[in-house]
Order: C-alpha cells, then structure tokens, then sequence
C-alpha cells in the first residue's frame, strides 16, 4: 500500500481540545499543557514502519527542545481490535522501551484524529502559545535514512515559533501509513 500524505488544515486553525488517557494513567486535555509556548500533537502509532523510523528523532527533538517551553504529545488512534500491537497495553511498553520524553496517549473513540482531520502516522500539528496551527508537515526531508538528512523542517518550524518569526507557508505533508480507523 502506497504512503498516504497529511491533509494541510490551514495555518490559524485552532486546536482541538481532548481529554485522552496516557501511557501513564493520567488524563490529558490541551489545558495540562497551558504552561508550554508550543505544542506539537503528533498522531503515531506502535506498529507503522514511518513512525519506527522517526521515533528517536522525536523523542530527541522534545529532549533538545522541552527546556525552551516545547512539548510533544503522540496519540495514537488506532483501532486496536484490528491491530493489536497498538493496544494501550503495547503503548506502556514501547513508551517504556524507547524512553518515550512526552506523554503518549490513546484516541479509542477516534474522535480527537477526526477533529484535527489526521489521515496518517505520523501526522503532526505545531500550535503556538495562542493553540493556532503554525506547523503542519514533514519531520525532515529523509524518514527512512537519518543519516541523509539534510532539511530539518519540524526543528526550524519551532525555531522560528520560539524566536516569534513566521514559519514558512510552504510547508510539505507528512507522509506515513493510514490511520487504521474503525470499521463499524
């Protein structure tokens, strides 16, 4: 199956509030996070080949960033009945696993990825102090070989967010595998 790419929701579009459980027992809305000047809402899951490939840049990047008032939030709203492996269960343990640096949340309703119009993972959503989308797009230019990337689009877009410069309106889809909604 080919990769599908993001759906660009307009720039200025505001965030969608959520009220979803984490790998840590804790519930999270937008408001626990009313603290940070940036939120980034990345859709993702345990089992896509695109987000495995991503993870440690992610990860690091809320590493590198989390002092300057970034965070990360992943969630992942896949059907779990049809794929298993992305279960709440198989998230603690690849939160754990992979020393997961931002909250890791389920979507069992599928509602919160409808609202923000989500099509893959990773799919992501940068929103300013003000939750209005800065940010919507690819990580970097290279998903499957770190080693050759040469664009680091998500890290320049939240430089410029945190310096209070514009971020460029071109801006290139994420591209990943479906989201893998519910049948019934």
């Amino acid at each position: 199956m080919p990769p599908l790419h993001s759906t660009m929701v307009p720039l200025g579009t505001v965030a969608h509030d959520f009220q979803l459980e984490g790998t840590d027992g804790k519930t999270y809305s937008l408001s626990s996070f009313v603290d940070r000047e940036v939120i980034a809402i990345i859709f993702m899951c345990n089992h896509c080949p695109y987000v495995k490939a991503v993870l440690k840049r992610l990860i690091d990047l809320q590493n590198e960033f989390s002092n300057r008032g970034v965070q990360f939030v992943g969630i992942n709203p896949n059907d779990p009945t049809r794929y298993p492996e992305d279960s709440l269960d198989s998230m603690k343990r690849i939160a754990k696993e992979k020393k997961f640096s931002f909250p890791y949340l389920i979507d069992p309703s599928q509602k919160t990825a409808k609202e923000y119009d989500a099509v893959c993972t990773p799919d992501l959503y940068v929103y300013g102090k003000e939750r209005k989308l800065r940010y919507r797009g690819r990580i970097d230019n290279n998903w499957e070989h770190p080693e050759k990337v040469t664009q680091q689009d998500l890290k320049l877009a939240l430089e410029n967010i945190l310096a209070g410069q514009l971020v460029a309106n071109e801006q290139i889809p994420s591209m990943g595998c479906s989201i893998k909604w519910k049948t019934s």
